[in-house]
C-alpha cells in the first residue's frame, strides 16, 4: 500500500496544480494496481512547502442585530391615562388629641408686695417693694427695710436694742440699645455696745455709760449700659457715711467696663476709680482727731480664649494708690488668670485661677461687718498680692452638683478685729466705747490655707438641699493670732414644698473657736489675756401657708437650740427667737 505523507497547503495557483498532478498519478497507480495483481512495493511521496497559515475574518456579534425583514414596523408612542371618578365615603378622619401632662398652674406675679412680723423680744420686722411701669421702657421702683428688737440678751447690764431701717428708689429705663438707672437711698442704724464684763465696774460706772451708738448713711449712684456698643457697662456711686460721734466719710466708686473682640476672642477692660477721705474725732488713746484718706486708679484688662472644653481669661491688673493725708503712695501690679476645663463634659470640670487685687478698707464697711467697731479706726487699703486656687465641679447626677476647692491666699495689711482695751483708773468716762466694749482694727500680714466643698441638691421640683463648709489655716506675721477668724465654718439648708399650699425649710450654721485679746491697762502696766471664744451652732427653721395667691402667712424660728454664744467677744446672742407674720402681694 502506497502511502502519502500531506503537508498543509494553502490555497495558491501552483500549489494547485501540482496537488492535482499527484492525485493523478495516485489515481494511475491504483487503476494499475486493480489491474494487475503485482506487489510492486511501497513508495513514500513526501510534498514538502513552508506553512504559512492566514486568519479568516471573525465575526462580532452586534448589539442591534440588522434586521433583513422586509417590512419593519415602527415603534408605537403609547399614552397613559388614568380614568378617575369620583367616589362617594362616609368616613371623617378623627382629630389627634395630645397626651395629658401633668403640670402646676402658672402662679400669678405681681409687681408689690408688703411683709410684716412681730415676734418676741420685740423684734418687728417690716417690708414694703413697690415698682411700677412709666412707660414701655422707663419705671420707677422703692424699698422699704425695718427691723428691730427691744433687746433681752441674757445677763446683758447696758442696753441692747438695735434698730436698722433703710429706704432706697430707683428710676430707670429699659430697651434694646440703652439701659440706664439711677438710684437714691438713705439708711439708719442704731446699735449698743452692750458687751461688757459687769464685775469690772461699779454700778453708777454703769449707769454713767452711754452705751448707744448711730449710723447714718445717703448715697446716690447709677448704671449705664449700651447693648450694642463696646460700652458693655458703667457704674458709679457716692455715698455719704456719719455716726453719732462726729465721724464722716466719702466715698466715690466709678467702674467703667468695655468690651469687644479680638480675632474671635473676647478682650475686656475694667477701669477702676475708688476714692474714699474720712475723719474721726478722737484716737482712742489720745483723744486727738485725726483724717484719712486714699484714691485708687486702675485698669484691668484681659482676654477670654476658648478652645473646644477649654476656657482660658488671662489678664493683669495695674493699680495706683494715692495716699492723700498720710501713708505710701504705691503703684501695684497684679496676676488676674483663671481657666476651666471640661474634663467630661457637665459632669466634671477642673478650674484653676492666680488672682490679686488692691482692696480699698472704709469705716463703712467695717461698721457692716461689726456694728460695735469703735469711731477710731486706722483705715488703710490691703494689698491682696495672690490668691492660687485649684478646684473640681460638675454634676454627680442630674439634681446634684457639687463643688471642691483648695486655695492658698496671701494678703499683706489683712484687717484684723480685736477688742480695744480698758483703762480701770479712768473712774468717769463719757465715751461709751472705751470700757473694753468695742473693737479696733488691726493690720497683719496673713496667709491663709483654705478647704471648700459644696453640695446642692434637687431631689424633686419640691425638695431642695445643700450644705458647704470650709476649713482654714492661718499664719500671722505679727500678731499672735488671726483675731476673730474661725477655723472651721458649715453651713446646711433643706427647703420643702409639703402641698401647693404649704412649705418649710430649715438652715444650720456652724462656726468654730475664734481667738481674741482683753487688754486691761493701768499706771501699773497692761495686763493682756488671750481669749478663746467656743464654737456654736444656730438652728434655724420656718414654715409658711399660702392662703391665696396674694396672701401667705408664716412662722420663723430662729436660734431654736437657745444657745446663748457669743459671736464676738462678750456680745451675747439673743436666745429663742420666734416671729410670726404674713406677706401681701398686690399690683396698681
Amino acid at each position: 500500500m502506497n502511502k502519502i505523507k500531506y503537508t498543509s497547503i494553502s490555497g495558491n495557483p501552483s500549489s494547485i496544480r501540482l496537488l492535482s498532478i499527484c492525485l493523478l498519478l495516485l489515481g494511475t497507480q491504483i487503476s494499475f494496481a486493480q489491474k494487475k495483481d503485482e506487489n510492486i512495493g511501497t513508495e513514500v511521496v513526501n510534498v514538502v512547502k513552508p506553512y504559512t497559515p492566514t486568519i479568516s475574518d471573525a465575526f462580532k456579534v452586534k448589539e442591534t442585530p440588522t434586521l433583513e425583514d422586509d417590512d419593519t414596523s415602527k415603534k408605537e408612542n403609547i399614552q397613559y391615562n388614568i380614568f378617575s371618578f369620583p367616589v362617594a365615603s362616609t368616613f371623617t378622619p378623627s382629630k389627634g388629641k395630645a397626651a395629658n401632662v401633668d403640670k402646676s398652674a402658672a402662679e400669678k406675679l405681681f409687681s408689690n408686695y408688703l411683709t410684716l412680723a412681730a415676734g418676741n423680744f420685740g423684734t418687728v420686722n417690716a417690708e414694703l417693694f413697690i415698682t411700677e411701669n412709666i412707660s414701655n421702657t422707663d419705671y420707677v421702683g422703692g424699698m422699704l427695710r425695718h427691723s428691730s428688737s427691744q433687746g433681752g440678751v441674757k445677763d446683758a447690764v447696758l442696753d441692747d436694742k438695735y434698730f436698722n431701717t433703710s429706704l432706697d428708689v430707683t428710676y430707670g429705663s429699659r430697651s434694646r440699645a440703652l439701659s440706664w438707672n439711677a438710684d437714691l437711698g438713705y439708711q439708719n442704724q442704731v446699735y449698743n455696745w452692750y458687751g461688757i464684763y459687769p464685775s469690772l465696774f461699779t454700778v453708777p460706772a454703769i449707769e454713767a455709760i452711754n452705751e448707744q451708738q448711730t449710723y447714718h448713711n445717703l448715697y446716690v449712684g447709677g448704671r449705664l449700659s449700651l447693648g450694642d456698643s463696646f460700652l458693655k457697662e458703667s457704674t458709679v456711686k457716692f455715698s455719704r457715711f456719719w455716726d453719732a460721734y462726729g465721724s464722716g466719710e466719702n466715698r466715690f466708686i466709678a467702674k467703667p467696663r468695655l468690651e469687644f473682640d479680638v480675632i474671635s476672642n473676647k478682650f475686656n477692660v475694667n477701669f477702676l476709680l475708688d476714692y474714699v477721705n474720712g475723719t474721726f474725732e478722737k484716737d482712742y488713746r489720745t483723744g486727738t482727731s485725726f483724717k484719712y484718706g486714699y484714691t485708687n486708679v486702675g485698669v484691668q484688662p484681659s482676654i477670654k480664649i476658648k478652645k473646644d472644653d477649654l476656657l482660658v481669661n488671662v489678664g493683669v491688673g495695674f493699680i495706683y494708690s494715692a495716699a492723700q493725708v498720710s501713708g505710701e503712695s504705691k503703684f501695684f501690679i497684679y496676676p488676674q488668670v483663671t481657666g476651666s476645663y471640661k474634663l467630661v463634659g457637665d459632669l466634671m470640670i477642673a478650674y484653676a485661677g492666680v488672682e490679686g487685687t488692691l482692696k480699698q478698707n472704709s469705716y463703712h464697711d467695717f461698721v457692716e461687718q461689726n456694728f460695735f467697731v469703735s469711731p477710731t479706726l486706722e483705715i488703710v487699703p490691703t494689698d491682696q498680692k495672690y490668691d492660687i486656687y485649684l478646684g473640681l465641679k460638675g454634676k454627680l447626677a442630674n439634681s446634684i452638683g457639687y463643688n471642691i476647692r483648695a486655695s492658698y491666699q496671701n494678703e499683706e495689711g489683712k484687717a484684723l478685729f480685736k477688742n480695744n482695751e480698758y483703762n480701770i483708773d479712768i473712774t468717769t468716762n463719757d465715751e461709751g466705747y472705751t470700757n473694753g466694749n468695742s473693737f479696733n482694727v488691726v493690720y497683719d500680714n496673713v496667709k491663709t490655707f483654705s478647704l471648700f466643698g459644696e453640695l446642692k441638691a434637687d431631689f424633686s421640683k419640691n425638695v431642695s438641699f445643700g450644705i458647704n463648709g470650709t476649713l482654714n489655716s492661718f499664719s500671722t506675721d505679727n500678731q499672735n493670732e488671726a483675731w476673730n477668724l474661725p477655723a472651721l465654718k458649715l453651713a446646711t439648708t433643706l427647703d420643702v414644698n409639703i402641698t401647693p399650699k404649704w412649705y418649710a425649710g430649715t438652715s444650720l450654721f456652724f462656726v468654730g473657736e475664734r481667738k481674741d485679746q482683753r487688754l486691761i491697762t493701768s499706771i501699773l502696766g497692761d495686763f493682756p489675756v488671750n481669749v478663746t471664744l467656743d464654737s456654736y451652732f444656730d438652728l434655724n427653721a420656718h414654715v409658711g401657708f399660702k392662703y391665696s395667691d396674694r396672701l401667705t402667712f408664716f412662722l420663723k424660728g430662729n436660734n431654736l437650740a437657745n444657745q446663748d454664744y457669743q459671736r464676738w467677744q462678750n456680745f451675747t446672742v439673743q436666745g429663742l427667737q420666734v416671729l410670726a407674720g404674713g406677706s401681701y402681694k398686690f399690683d396698681f
